[in-house]
């Protein structure tokens, strides 16, 4: 009976011991993770976004199939739209609002290493609060610091794919007709700017779409350290 009572007291003490250990081992894992750490695998994330989700804005129709981040008409060129279509032009329309996205494709794909550099060269002044943010927090605070710049250097190529692909000639021809008839008002729109912007937050959107499942999807934490930290905001 009494060595029962001692082997009862021994397996309690180990066990107890065990427990102790797994406990400090959970306490201590945060603590060993680094703001530094944390803002790496932020950056990894968000290259990430930029591999697999980018990347398919570059294929044909990358921006024209996928409602998130298709690029519509703006307001000025919606009213073109319609008039070419009462006239029996709708695939000159058509053809218009595919070349807008085609020429989106094409800047992406030509400009995506200033989106790579946009990342590496960003920092973070909290990454803690960000990791433990919403589910598109890192994406909002890349966008909230490089847009103006992203913008100022993507719009260059923005322009030159508009020519490439034709959608500049085929707006201007549109637009020339438009302002022919009667009883119309004469449109003018900077394209460019337009696609820019619309593109920039094409990019935006699909780099959020990959944060996201980094966040809620464990197989989507490809390397160690992205296990290793967002197993903190799990």
């Amino acid at each position: 009976m009494k060595k029962l009572i001692v082997l009862i007291c021994i397996l309690s003490t180990v066990s107890c011991a065990e427990l102790q250990s797994v406990a400090e081992t959970v306490m201590e894992n945060p603590q060993q993770i680094s703001e530094s750490q944390i803002g790496s695998a932020l950056k990894q994330a968000l290259q990430n976004g930029i591999d697999h989700q980018v990347t398919k804005l570059t294929s044909e129709n990358g921006f024209y199939n996928n409602e998130m981040v298709k690029i519509l008409l703006p307001e000025e060129l919606q009213k073109v739209d319609n008039t070419l279509r009462r006239i029996g032009l709708g695939d000159l329309a058509d053809e218009g609002l595919k070349l807008l996205n085609r020429a989106a494709e094409d800047a992406v794909n030509e400009a995506t290493p200033i989106f790579v550099d946009a990342v590496k060269d960003m920092s973070f002044a909290d990454a803690k609060s960000i990791l433990m943010g919403d589910n598109r927090a890192a994406t909002q605070y890349l966008e909230q610091k490089t847009s103006e710049q992203l913008y100022q250097k993507f719009y260059p190529q923005v322009e030159q794919s508009l020519g490439k692909v034709g959608a500049d000639q085929i707006w201007a021809t549109a637009i020339s007709k438009y302002n022919t008839l009667p009883l119309t008002e004469d449109v003018e729109t900077n394209l460019s700017a337009y696609v820019t912007q619309q593109a920039l937050e094409g990019v935006f959107t699909m780099i959020a779409v990959e944060e996201a499942k980094i966040r809620t999807n464990l197989q989507s934490r490809t390397t160690d350290l992205l296990k290793k930290v967002f197993a903190l905001q799990d």
